[in-house]
């Protein structure tokens, strides 16, 4: 009957080699390298890009980041001095005039 710990001494590095997390990238022919997946990913963006900048300017983006803005900004104000808050909701709102249609 095996062992709890067995699995590691028998499989970890047994005849399938070391375990993916542990492989460089792109050793084996179906990982994608990471300049593969960046430049598929540049591809996407760029074939895409006026869907892209029509959702960012939606009134649905708007509403989400909205809300994702307001709670990152009480969550830094917690635990940032009180002289900070104006900062915060500086950033906040530069950040909001480049998401959304406001």
């Amino acid at each position: 009957m095996p062992r709890v710990g067995d699995f590691r001494r028998a499989g970890a590095m047994g005849t399938m080699g070391p375990p993916a997390a542990n492989r460089p990238v792109g050793t084996r022919g179906d990982d994608m390298g990471v300049d593969d997946i960046i430049n598929k990913g540049k591809q996407l963006f760029e074939q895409n890009r006026d869907k892209i900048e029509e959702a960012l300017k939606s009134e649905k983006a708007e509403e989400v980041s909205d809300k994702l803005l307001d709670g990152a900004s009480e969550a830094i104000k917690k635990v940032v001095p009180t002289e900070r808050h104006a900062k915060v909701d500086e950033v906040r709102e530069n950040v909001d005039k480049n998401i959304g249609n406001a």
